[in-house]
């Protein structure tokens, strides 16, 4: 797996999410599992199936976000140059072509969420972005055609 980016946030965030998998959702399979099996003949019983296949699905999900977090690499914020985009940082820009201030948080693709105006750094607008100063218009090839963006500001 290919490093990943998270802010401390999003790190722990997963963090708390792996201990509720092995801590309490895990528990909670295997009950299911120990009642559908009390009911009698496991080849014709829907309930034991379904509840081996959540434990299956449960456990795939904890051992990705164990290579997740063993992959981590955590966004430290306290970049000297304040003037240069990087993973973390919270870009102010003016969309020249559509005449219009937006704003994005650059993080790693776990964490994005562009309705938060949180973009992946792997994104074509963040990785656009990316080692691009204050004061830069930058073209950027995306999905719906180019589109220049001044960047009017950053933020840590």
């Amino acid at each position: 797996m290919a490093e990943v980016y998270l802010t401390p946030e999003g790190k722990k965030e997963l963090e708390d999410k792996l201990s509720y998998l092995k801590n309490v959702r895990l528990t909670e399979i295997a009950e299911l599992i120990s009642e559908a099996r009390a009911q009698g003949d496991l080849s014709e019983n829907a309930e034991y199936d379904a509840a081996k296949e959540l434990q299956a699905k449960t456990a795939y999900e904890i051992a990705e976000l164990e290579a997740t977090l063993k992959n981590a690499i955590v966004i430290e914020n306290n970049a000297a140059d304040d003037n240069t985009v990087t993973v973390g940082a919270t870009v102010m820009l003016r969309n020249v072509t559509r005449k219009k201030d937006v704003e994005y948080q650059i993080v790693g693709a776990t964490e994005a969420d562009p309705f938060k105006g949180r973009i992946s750094n792997n994104s074509p607008v963040g990785a656009g972005l990316i080692g691009h100063r204050v004061g830069e218009t930058v073209e950027i090839v995306t999905p719906g055609g180019p589109v220049k963006f001044k960047i009017t500001g950053i933020r840590r």
